[in-house]
């Protein structure tokens, strides 16, 4: 009898454009895990109007993201791929563990705090609320494992403790998650502040390299990354940041370990290095440009994968958020 596999939950928000950093980080794991877990997949809109979004751009964003899913090589016959404001059971199951949630613990959340200094003029419920719903969000679909990096274990610990909370009250009702820390490029550094994360709403964009990026684009951005003084081509990231976050980089889009990345440097300059770096991820990203802009000319297509992933989603969603208002006894038709 063949078993069981366990279940993975994952989602990134449909703002700005992805950067190399979301695609080691999120995207190209979730291709290699398709085939070793029950994948649920989410573009997360709901968490993304947090901030102030532009209507137009965030729908064109939306399809663009799934178009990009599609062409890293997420497959919606492998997993459940779909669109989170289609599945009302997030925002219903989300208001239930408020309930189950404290104050004191969103005003502690290190994301909370950041984005309220970056959007002063806008420190929302939302923005508070943003870790319950993310709760939500994996708690619906019993998910087992989440991929994380490490800006993302505090949300992660939250999730797990309402769920603990909800079960030791009504009897075990949720999956409690384990969190699936990837080793090499579980954080990429911005190319010109390496100690910092490549972010999609840098202020400075010389510094994250973004998958709509042409190759003279990510070539040039690459050439100016920041080194050092040392003239060394070595994995150092307390000493050397800025290469060793420019060796992760190689090392993922090459496919070899940063020794064999580390020999192949070994005794080359920086300059060399750099432009190396910048070419073999535009050549990896180049196919998936081409593929993606032709998703995009067939809407009906993407319609269709967000109908389908819809309608699953919804199945798995529904019979978790009726069991919770079971026990917290809501009367039921």
């Amino acid at each position: 009898m063949q078993e069981e596999r366990k279940i993975l939950y994952s989602a990134v928000q449909p703002t700005n454009n992805l950067t190399i950093g979301n695609y080691i980080g999120a995207v190209s794991n979730w291709v290699n895990l398709q085939s070793q877990y029950d994948c649920v997949f989410a573009i997360a809109n709901m968490h993304a109007i947090t901030v102030r979004q532009n209507p137009a751009e965030l729908r064109k964003n939306t399809l663009s993201l799934l178009a990009l899913y599609i062409a890293c090589g997420i497959d919606p016959q492998k997993c459940v791929l779909y669109l989170q404001s289609h599945v009302p059971a997030h925002a219903e199951l989300a208001w239930v563990l408020n309930t189950f949630t404290y104050v004191g613990e969103m005003e502690r959340m290190t994301q909370f705090k950041d984005k309220s200094a970056k959007h002063a003029d806008n420190i929302n419920m939302g923005l508070m609320d943003y870790p319950v719903l993310m709760a939500a969000d994996i708690l619906l679909y019993r998910a087992d494992v989440v991929p994380v990096g490490v800006d993302q274990r505090q949300h992660l610990e939250i999730t797990r403790d309402i769920a603990v909370r909800f079960n030791n009250i009504y009897s075990p009702t949720f999956t409690v998650p384990e969190g699936l820390y990837m080793k090499v490029g579980a954080k990429i550094g911005d190319l010109l502040e390496p100690s910092k994360k490549m972010s999609k709403s840098a202020e400075n964009a010389n510094g994250s390299v973004f998958l709509s990026d042409d190759r003279d684009t990510i070539i040039r951005k690459f050439r100016r990354a920041v080194t050092d003084s040392e003239a060394c081509v070595k994995y150092d990231p307390e000493n050397k940041p800025g290469v060793s976050n420019l060796l992760s980089i190689y090392s993922v889009f090459s496919g070899q370990s940063i020794e064999e990345c580390e020999r192949r440097f070994e005794g080359k300059g920086y300059g060399d290095f750099k432009l190396a770096v910048g070419e073999v991820v535009a050549d990896k990203l180049a196919p998936i440009q081409t593929e993606q802009a032709k998703l995009l000319a067939d809407k009906a297509y993407l319609d269709g994968v967000l109908k389908d992933g819809a309608e699953r989603a919804a199945r798995r969603a529904n019979r978790t958020l009726s069991k919770v208002y079971k026990k917290i006894g809501f009367y039921q038709l």
